[in-house]
């Protein structure tokens, strides 16, 4: 019987954060090893099936860099990155966007096994993400695309019809060229279009820590205010300041909510979501009403 009330107590739990954003549209970047692990790739698509039941508009956005460099290493070419970001060549585009339509089925597949409608699109269909040429300090990396503009039509009328929209970061740009997106500047940029309840990030971290050397100093919730400030104090630094920035910019743009989880994390989402502490670091805008008073 306890266990059972435990149970119970779950569901009330999570009450409040359901009522609170039921119907709300939900970005969830899924990338990282979550990719990588079938139990953890089950678990992320459980999690966000469950949203899509219970009442929320989640669509996904994915990457796929690691298996996109095992399939370059394939092809005798070795992967290259300057700041972060995949030297993108012609044929390392075409690998690009081969590996990432094939792991964009593979995702629609595992949720309509689950019994809900996905639709696995590309930034390229209904002129969804359209881009320009990105540089990296000045240098010419080849196809590699920043969001300029979003169209977010094609996502309104697959969610008005049910659907739960599988996303990857492939544009293109003026003239039509196909460019391969970073996949967390394309969650922010579709985030902001659809003005989201929530974006969140699934990362091979736990969160924001302030001391980045001492685990038990993760922040629960951060306001943009504070996030500034670590970013000014040097706290932060290597690939969680360009996602802080995004995550920055998307609570700017008219983001309610964004959230840091450590995807390796089974059903990191849902005891994100649900839970009064949470496992991650939430984002918040300066004057938004705090979840956490301990």
């Amino acid at each position: 019987m306890e266990e059972v009330l435990k149970k119970a107590e779950v569901l009330v739990e999570a009450l409040p954060y359901i009522q609170r954003f039921n119907r709300k549209i939900m970005v969830v970047k899924y990338g990282g090893s979550a990719m990588l692990d079938d139990d953890l790739k089950r678990s992320v698509i459980q999690d966000v099936t469950l949203l899509k039941l219970v009442g929320f508009k989640p669509i996904i956005v994915h990457g796929g860099g690691k298996e996109i460099s095992t399939w370059v290493k394939k092809t005798g070419m070795t992967p290259e990155f300057v700041n972060g970001l995949r030297v993108t060549d012609e044929a390392t585009m075409e690998i690009a966007e081969m590996v990432l339509n094939r792991v964009n089925k593979s995702l629609v597949q595992m949720v309509q096994e689950l019994g809900v409608r996905a639709v696995g699109i590309s930034g390229k269909d209904g002129g969804l993400l359209k881009v320009e040429k990105k540089l990296s300090d000045g240098k010419d990396i080849g196809f590699v695309g920043e969001v300029t503009d979003v169209d977010p039509k094609v996502l309104y009328d697959l969610l008005e019809r049910d659907f739960l929209p599988i996303v990857c970061p492939i544009g293109l740009d003026k003239d039509y060229q196909t460019y391969n997106i970073n996949a967390d500047d394309a969650a922010c940029a579709i985030a902001k279009a659809l003005n989201a309840g929530k974006l969140a990030f699934l990362t091979d971290i736990e969160g924001v820590y302030k001391d980045p050397e001492n685990r038990k100093s993760l922040i629960s919730e951060l306001s943009v205010a504070e996030a500034g400030e670590l970013i000014g104090n040097g706290v932060i630094g290597g690939g969680m300041l360009p996602k802080l920035n995004n995550c920055i910019d998307a609570i700017d743009n008219g983001v309610s909510r964004v959230h840091i989880l450590d995807g390796r994390i089974p059903h990191c989402l849902l005891l994100e979501f649900f839970t009064n502490r949470g496992i991650g670091t939430a984002i918040i805008g300066d004057t938004e009403e705090r979840y956490y008073h301990d």
